[in-house]
């Protein structure tokens, strides 16, 4: 990188700051901070909830298997997202936005309390947050390894660079800074990735072409949708994973469909996401599976070919857009996940932990919002810092291994007790299921795995868990129903069809409170 290069990459992050300022304007209480009151526009909802699923991972991780393995790295991540997220848009869309707008809640685990239980709330409250802070932590040190490419600066100044900038727009601007500055950071990811695919189109006049560059030796195999530990079994899982995963079970994309002003824009927010998911990373994993032919990966898992390949390719102005790219995708999952991990802590966990968090007022409770953020993002800065150690491993281990395989049972209560069919799971089901899948994840990739030749699959690791606590959670509640009028009540409120009442405004529950069948709120002792 040159001076011209540095000029875009600290221009971006001034502009990323000053909407952060600008944003903190329209917050004037939690429900702003963390739902944006919900007055955001579904164009808007869906662009943000389209980039806060992004990181700089797909450009380190998933550039490694692009490189090694080739066009599976679409087939069993980004298409899974999309299709996930098409069903979500009517499955799940439409309920989580009535959650903020009949049940007046600020967080998504905010109802399970009345849903299921006290405990229930709290074991999936504290579990999600753990999750994601190791999740985060493999985000910051993604792009610290790119940086490091770039720039040469450590991988710990990379880490801390990105998540001071993050820190400061997120915390004082809340979901409203999120969301636009994802607007933005679409805007650039469109420029710079055009750019990279345009760059590598014109290298391929030497290798046979556009259409006739799969036939080249370094990319034999290359066109197999479903190749080597990506396998039908992982596409699969994947499938269920993602559908739970991006519709609100890692809790960003869920605030984003409350954040609408009604269930149908809700809706309509998941349907451009989907679109966008199954549209736009072909243009961005094109380059990446033709790396083979123009670098040469000084990684064994080949997470620093797309950074080598923008080195080689791109002039100086490009080349820091491109930079700036990598940047935008890991701040606005970054933003966005400090963002809901505040409001699961200020609403879910702290009035069940301390008298004086349910007597938080607005300006009291917003405070805390905000110091709950730099919180959270300092813990998974610091566990950045132990990615490659021998407990974490590399990057795209912690996110498709850790996360994925840890998502579902933390999800499988959230977002099935939403549904009708599932109202006779009770607390025992969520409770057994979310700590049984916990408890196959490690058997299945600690015991079991030490103790089988070559290791437990990959496709198993992250199914397993899954499978475990989604049969629990079905089946305990058939045996075992604990369908009470009050958790029918609001799994109705969530369910009707008239929706007239979606666009009022969001109202949360005091702190600490609990919510009646009818929707009185009622203030613990």
């Amino acid at each position: 990188m040159n001076g011209l290069d540095w000029s875009v990459l600290i221009g971006y992050f001034a502009v990323m700051v000053a909407i952060g300022v600008w944003s903190h304007k329209r917050v004037d209480n939690v429900s702003d901070f963390f739902t944006a009151g919900g007055k955001m526009p579904w164009w808007l909802s869906g662009i943000s909830h389209h980039m806060s699923g992004y990181s700089a991972v797909m450009f380190t991780g998933y550039a490694g298997i692009a490189y090694t393995y080739g066009v599976t790295s679409f087939v069993t991540w980004s298409f899974p997202i999309a299709l996930g997220i098409a069903v979500g848009s009517k499955l799940f869309a439409p309920r989580i936005n009535r959650l903020r707008s009949r049940l007046h809640v600020a967080s998504p685990l905010e109802y399970l309390k009345n849903r299921y239980n006290m405990p229930t709330q709290q074991a999936l409250a504290w579990s999600g947050m753990l999750l994601k802070i190791v999740d985060v932590g493999a985000k910051w040190a993604a792009i610290a390894t790119l940086l490091s490419v770039f720039t040469g600066i450590s991988l710990n100044q990379g880490i801390l660079i990105t998540g001071v900038i993050t820190g400061i727009y997120c915390t004082i601007g809340g979901l409203w800074a999120d969301a636009l500055t994802e607007l933005g950071q679409f805007v650039i990811q469109l420029l710079a990735g055009i750019a990279m695919f345009v760059a590598v189109v014109m290298e391929l006049g030497d290798h046979g072409g556009f259409f006739g560059v799969w036939d080249e030796p370094a990319l034999q195999g290359h066109e197999e949708p479903l190749v080597g530990p990506y396998g039908t079994v992982f596409l699969l899982a994947f499938l269920f994973i993602k559908l739970f995963e991006y519709n609100g079970g890692m809790l960003n994309q869920a605030q984003r469909y409350m954040a609408t002003p009604n269930p149908r824009e809700a809706e309509r927010s998941a349907r451009l996401s989907a679109v966008l998911w199954l549209v736009w990373p072909l243009v961005l994993f094109f380059p990446m599976w033709m790396s083979p032919l123009l670098v040469e990966s000084q990684k064994p898992d080949g997470s620093d070919s797309y950074a080598l390949m923008t080195e080689q390719l791109l002039p100086h102005g490009l080349l820091g857009l491109v930079v700036v790219g990598f940047f935008s995708h890991t701040m606005a999952m970054c933003s966005s996940d400090a963002n809901a991990i505040a409001a699961v802590f200020t609403r879910d966990v702290a009035p069940v932990l301390s008298a004086r968090a349910r007597a938080w007022g607005e300006r009291s409770g917003l405070v805390a919002a905000r110091l709950t953020t730099v919180v959270f993002l300092a813990l998974s800065m610091a566990v950045a810092t132990q990615v490659n150690s021998p407990t974490f491993k590399d990057i795209i281990t912690v996110v498709i291994k850790w996360v994925a395989g840890l998502m579902g049972p933390i999800a499988i209560p959230m977002m099935l007790g939403l549904l009708r069919p599932f109202r006779r799971s009770g607390p025992t089901a969520a409770l057994t299921s979310w700590a049984a899948g916990l408890l196959a994840f490690w058997l299945v990739n600690y015991p079991i795995h030490w103790n089988v030749e070559g290791g437990v699959p990959l496709e198993y690791q992250v199914s397993i868990p899954l499978a475990v606590s989604l049969v629990l959670y079905v089946l305990i509640g058939f045996l075992k129903p604990e369908d009470t009028p009050e958790r029918l009540a609001v799994i109705e409120r969530v369910n009707t069809d008239d929706d007239s009442a979606g666009a009022a405004a969001a109202i949360p529950a005091p702190a600490g409170g609990t919510e009646d069948a009818v929707g009185r709120t009622r203030v613990k002792d």
